[in-house]
């Protein structure tokens, strides 16, 4: 996969992308795609806002590209959920990549639609109210879309044949009368060639993406020409902006939702047993929480080594995580602000005080979480630990979290346009015609939209648009269930295993160093490996209360 190069010259294709490739690559393929954008409510989730006019609605990759600019980019706006094994920005980069693509088509769309349009308005509106019918037929009975529409069509022709054969008036204004309805006419033609070029090339970087192809973003807009150009410069701070924020350490619990770009916790493992002198000792060395995790952190950094060949736990991230519960229902998540803060990071020595402090009865509690990004990007499997301790009771808790793939959506081919139907003399048997990849509706549409495209609020009022998920994460908002997948389902229970055997191994050697009698702690151990020989997931965060 390839990343922009935010300097001018060439682009360079980047190499360290990691194991989230293959995802990053299909929410950037929705970008470029022209199938319908309520598909995004139907199958995915997002919330469709209709417009006032079916004939100015957007593409899927039309509103998907504008949702997300306006999502990830805009001056004020709410924090957003990191999308763990997705390149945000890349995707990012691949909407505004689009954008420009289309603006260039718009921009000749203009041109046209002005000559042939505006100054031959009145003919321009009866073609346009006819297909402005179809439109609203093709919506309000699909049924019979068919049959309304080539009336209206031929209603429109009928006019128009009338006015070149027997204009209303004489000398000018009659040459005017015959021009104003074969004008858009001769103007369909040539968008018609302009938004067939346009189609191919965005459903070429659809499949190349689909396909796993490296195609680079180019977002011009992002290269500042010099010292003078706001505008560049904003857009790549905004970018540099985005960066930082997916790569935060605060994260968000939200009840049965699990922590948010996440997934769902499905397991939970637990140790809790008193801190007891161990025999021959008056009593044990004392002990942060923060210590315990710091030798817990340094036993999974060994998870990626094995004395097996080929055995070890590749690419396992390992991170300090503070979590915030907030509302199951929240709509939005915040970001803690003060000295403890750089940027969207807590410091460490922020975390090392809440690791430290009493959190009973606080909404803010310290976790090391180790991550595994897998099958491509499709699964994201976190392992959670938590130490407490309460009086001379430790806890030392293990949880698994997992993020199941993408909607099947995202994964869809660029495919002909097809239909089917009944065979001249033998209507029993069906056969497919390939209908052809721009037709006439599409063209009027692309056609309307363009004079409007410096102004995305009023052509959003105009077409509609579709609200993202809130809190919104661009990973998590569109991925399916886990266990709907044997492998997958299988590796989210397999890697939890050598990561709980670590932290109880972690433990032990820790307390024994700190005369700790552990051999209650032991006896846990050995209980806890057992239960993990036939560990199933389960609704860990969905009890059974009245």
């Amino acid at each position: 996969m390839t990343k922009l190069d935010m300097t001018p010259g060439a682009q360079i294709p980047r190499t360290d992308v990691g194991p989230q490739t293959a995802v990053t690559q299909l929410l950037s393929s929705a970008a470029y795609r022209d199938s319908d954008f309520r598909d995004l409510g139907e199958k995915l989730g997002a919330k469709i806002k209709e417009g006032k006019f079916a004939l100015f609605r957007p593409s899927l990759g039309e509103a998907y590209s504008r949702a997300l600019i306006d999502r990830t980019l805009a001056a004020k706006r709410n924090p957003l959920v990191p999308s763990f094994g997705t390149d945000t920005r890349m995707v990012v980069e691949h909407c505004l990549a689009a954008e420009d693509l289309r603006g260039a088509r718009d921009r000749k769309l203009t041109l046209v639609t002005l000559v042939s349009g505006l100054l031959f308005l009145p003919g321009a509106l009866i073609w346009l109210l006819a297909f402005q019918s179809r439109a609203w037929l093709k919506k309000r009975n699909p049924a019979r879309e068919g049959f309304y529409g080539t009336v209206a069509l031929l209603v429109a022709g009928g006019l128009a044949l009338l006015f070149v054969l027997r204009p209303p008036m004489s000398g000018l204004l009659a040459q005017y009368f015959r021009l104003m309805m074969v004008a858009p006419v001769v103007g369909w033609f040539v968008a018609k060639r302009i938004v067939l070029r346009s189609t191919e090339d965005l459903r070429s970087r659809w499949g190349a993406l689909v396909e796993g192809s490296a195609i680079a973003a180019t977002v011009p807009k992002a290269v500042p020409r010099d010292d003078l150009d706001k505008k560049a410069s904003t857009l790549r701070a905004q970018l540099e902006r985005l960066t930082a924020e997916q790569d935060t350490n605060i994260q968000h619990y939200a009840g049965s939702r699990g922590i948010l770009g996440a997934g769902m916790r499905w397991g939970v493992w637990e140790m809790v047993e008193d801190l007891r002198p161990a025999e021959g000792q008056v009593d044990f060395r004392t002990f942060h929480p923060w210590d315990l995790t710091r030798r817990i952190a340094d036993r999974l950094g060994g998870l990626g080594r094995s004395e097996i060949s080929d055995g070890g736990m590749r690419h396992v991230a390992i991170q300090q995580w503070v979590v915030v519960d907030i509302p199951e229902g929240a709509d939005e998540i915040g970001r803690p602000g003060g000295p403890e803060m750089d940027g969207y990071r807590m410091r460490d020595f922020g975390i090392q005080s809440i690791a430290n402090r009493q959190t009973l009865g606080t909404d803010t509690r310290h976790r090391l979480a180790t991550q595994l990004v897998l099958h491509n990007g499709q699964l994201v499997t976190t392992t959670v630990i938590g130490v407490t301790v309460l009086s001379n009771t430790l806890r030392v808790s293990v949880a698994g979290y997992a993020l199941g793939p993408l909607n099947g959506l995202f994964g869809a081919k660029p495919k002909p346009k097809e239909i089917s139907v009944a065979k001249t003399g033998k209507f029993w048997e069906e056969k497919t015609v390939v209908l052809p990849l721009v037709d006439n509706d599409e063209v009027v549409r692309q056609a309307v939209r363009a004079p409007f495209m410096k102004l995305p609020t009023l052509l959003t009022w105009l077409g509609g648009k579709i609200a993202l998920p809130e809190p919104f994460s661009l990973r998590a908002a569109w991925a399916d269930r886990t266990w709907t997948s044997r492998f997958k389902s299988d590796d989210v229970i397999y890697s939890a295993t050598p990561v709980v055997n670590a932290v109880l191994a972690a433990t032990v050697d820790f307390l024994e160093e700190h005369d700790v009698n552990v051999a209650r702690f032991t006896n846990r151990t050995g209980i806890l490996k057992s239960e993990m020989q036939g560990v199933r997931p389960f609704k860990a965060d969905v009890y059974d209360a009245g």
